[in-house]
């Protein structure tokens, strides 16, 4: 029988690491394509019950939500590093710890920030220049949002705490578990069915808020009844207050990896930008390629992912020829895995740019162009993913944020720019295999000569503290395994 250091999870330190890597990356690219697919989904119920101001407003509201998420990824992705190289070490006290620390003070943080959210709602609109006849709507969407705010953003959090313990399948089940319940109370509580009451686009944000309560709680009682390794219990439960030892690393770690997804983000809008001044059918044409693009890019980052839990726990073992090896697997995946996509897609961009374009419709060739000169980038942009994803389980995380920074804005938005006069149109779309191009070369020399190898990401022992110190040796056995009693 699996005791409380092994049930639920993978150990990612030992066995042949083409299938582990694999068996762990597929169930984070299931999730991924759920969260998008809820998205397509919700988007739909919206758009086809109520419009297309509500959908404009559900837009806005959702950006303000991605914005909170990307600041969640980045201490998430620091707890899920520090946990991943405790694990490694044997150490599951102090994988507790930080489940604890970023448990319980990121918990307090969301739901004081959910609480400023509701009464900030109408100047964040103002802020996103919402348009006026979508203003109403988007607010009353919003501020349901920031109540479904504290379990989306906690969910997510445990989720990459789970995957940092070795266990991805946990996260795949409670990702469909929330998307099932998403898309099927939407209409629900859009259009009143059965006792429900007809609430329009705030049923859409209840749907949200009801399905992440459930969620959270579904999957905090299955890592209780399971005895899965992250739970607290007894005198565990004062890992939950501040460990500022631990807090310093996770934030300090943490905000350089939030800032990624912004500098990606705003530059995406920068992009969008210079498209819209092209015309409605550029710009239909550029949105449906990214809806293409979504699901292009999703193998890499659930390989990335996936590389980085895994490098974490090896690095806790100190098993670096083996971080070396997934590395190489990763990038070897992502060719085979991305490559394969672009290809689809090469052969049958039409059918797949009709999902969301008339056959007649002027945005089609323009979509075909742009997905036949510019797809191929993404091949470049999963090697830069599995190489952030290993040097980043060391801790090194400035580096990708500057790289990142030069990659989308001197090189993606210059070469945009400045040789529009020589390519014309052409320019925007070739920009974007140039960034990822300069991405992949930049994060090659990182990993083949950074510093990256000799840093370290938080201290294993615990701090000054004797009752720590004694339960963490009730925790291990003699030779440092995991105590099942643990």
């Amino acid at each position: 029988m699996a005791d409380a250091g092994t049930r639920g999870r993978r150990d990612l330190t030992v066995g042949p690491i083409g299938p582990t890597l694999l068996a762990f990356a597929l169930p984070t690219l299931g999730s991924s394509v759920l969260q998008s697919l809820n998205g397509s989904v919700n988007a739909i119920w919206v758009g086809r019950f109520l419009g297309e101001d509500a959908l404009a407003a559900t837009t806005n509201g959702n950006l303000v939500m991605f914005l909170l998420l990307a600041f969640v990824f980045g201490f998430g992705m620091a707890a899920t590093i520090l946990i991943g190289q405790a694990f490694g070490r044997r150490d599951l006290l102090a994988a507790r710890r930080v489940m604890g620390t970023a448990f319980g003070n990121f918990g307090a943080l969301v739901a004081i920030m959910s609480t400023f959210g509701w009464f900030l709602a109408p100047q964040l609109l103002s802020l996103l220049a919402t348009p006026g006849e979508a203003f109403r709507l988007a607010l009353d969407y919003l501020r349901v949002i920031f109540v479904a705010m504290p379990p989306t953003l906690m969910l997510t959090m445990m989720m990459m705490a789970l995957r940092g313990s070795g266990d991805s399948m946990t996260p795949l089940w409670f990702m469909l578990l929330d998307v099932l319940l998403d898309i099927l109370l939407n209409p629900v509580f859009i259009l009143g069915l059965g006792p429900a009451p007809e609430l329009g686009i705030r049923g859409s944000a209840l749907a949200t808020t009801v399905a992440a309560y459930i969620s959270l709680a579904g999957m905090i009682a299955f890592v209780y009844l399971r005895d899965l390794p992250l739970r607290l219990r007894g005198a565990e439960l004062r890992f939950l207050k501040p460990d500022f030892s631990l807090l310093r690393v996770i934030l300090a770690k943490g905000f350089p990896m939030g800032l990624q997804m912004i500098v990606i983000s705003s530059s995406a809008l920068a992009m969008l930008g210079l498209v819209n001044r092209h015309g409605v059918h550029v710009t239909a044409a550029y949105g449906v390629t990214q809806q293409l693009w979504t699901y292009v890019q999703m193998p890499a980052m659930a390989l990335g992912a996936a590389v980085s839990a895994m490098a974490a726990q090896n690095i806790g073992a100190g098993n670096w020829d083996r971080v070396s090896q997934i590395t190489r697997t990763g990038v070897f995946f992502n060719f085979g895995m991305t490559g394969a996509l672009i290809v689809l897609l090469t052969i049958a961009d039409r059918a797949a740019l009709g999902l969301f374009l008339g056959p007649d419709s002027l945005a089609m060739p323009i979509a075909q162009h742009i997905q036949l000169i510019a797809t191929w980038g993404f091949l470049f942009f999963g090697v830069s993913l599995v190489l952030f994803g290993t040097v980043r389980a060391n801790g090194e995380v400035v580096w990708p944020l500057i790289i990142l920074f030069i990659s989308m804005y001197p090189v993606r938005l210059g070469f945009a720019l400045g040789a529009r006069e020589w390519l014309g149109l052409d320019a925007l779309w070739l920009s974007f295999p140039a960034g990822m191009v300069a991405t992949s070369v930049m994060a090659i020399i990182l990993y083949r000569n950074g510093s990256w190898r000799r840093k370290h990401m938080a201290p294993a022992d615990c701090p000054d503290d004797m009752e720590c110190r004694e339960q963490a040796e009730s925790v291990r056995e003699p030779g440092g395994a995991l105590n099942p009693a643990g």
